[in-house]
């Protein structure tokens, strides 16, 4: 009995020797339908047995046995209704926590991408200096053995001049 169609099922149903009500072909009644059921419907407060009027008083109870399963299906179906309801919102929820767990990752993924490229240009721009320091610690070098050559040849000269002065001058006044 699923689904919110409208079925048309046959209830039998019969009253046993104590009044009972009994249900056959396997529908069940809750307790509080059939106590609702075993209630006279009479002013008198007696339990009614067939006669003329029993045929009335049966479909009055098959009537009530109708409306009483209809409500339990209506119950029934708004429960199933609320269950798959709660199940579309768990789904739609683990969709969403998903995708935000996805969106987070991707995002991750693409900072550390960055971070490693930033890192990469760091490195390259770090040798070039290292490449153009290497390159000015030579060309100094290089400039700094020049003037000491030149300091060595200039201090040779003066030295050479001073003593060819002193010499004479020395020679002039002996």
């Amino acid at each position: 009995m699923g689904g919110g169609g409208s079925s048309t099922r046959r209830v039998t149903f019969e009253a046993d020797e104590n009044e009972n009500i009994t249900v056959v072909k396997g529908v069940r009644l809750s307790d509080s339908v059939i106590d609702r059921m075993k209630e006279p419907s009479s002013p008198s407060g007696r339990p009614q047995h067939r006669s003329a009027s029993g045929a009335v008083n049966d479909e009055e109870l098959k009537k009530r046995i109708a409306e009483e399963l209809a409500l339990e299906r209506a119950r029934r179906d708004s429960e199933a209704q609320k269950r798959r309801l709660f199940g579309r919102l768990l789904e739609r929820e683990r969709i969403s926590s998903n995708e935000h767990l996805t969106r987070a990752i991707l995002r991750e993924r693409a900072a550390t991408e960055e971070e490693r490229q930033k890192a990469q240009r760091f490195a390259k721009q770090l040798e070039e200096k290292d490449r153009e320091l290497k390159k000015h610690d030579a060309y100094y070098k290089e400039q700094l053995a020049r003037l000491e050559e030149r300091s060595a040849q200039f201090y040779k000269v003066t030295t050479e001049q001073y003593q060819k002065a002193a010499d004479e001058v020395s020679a002039r006044f002996k």
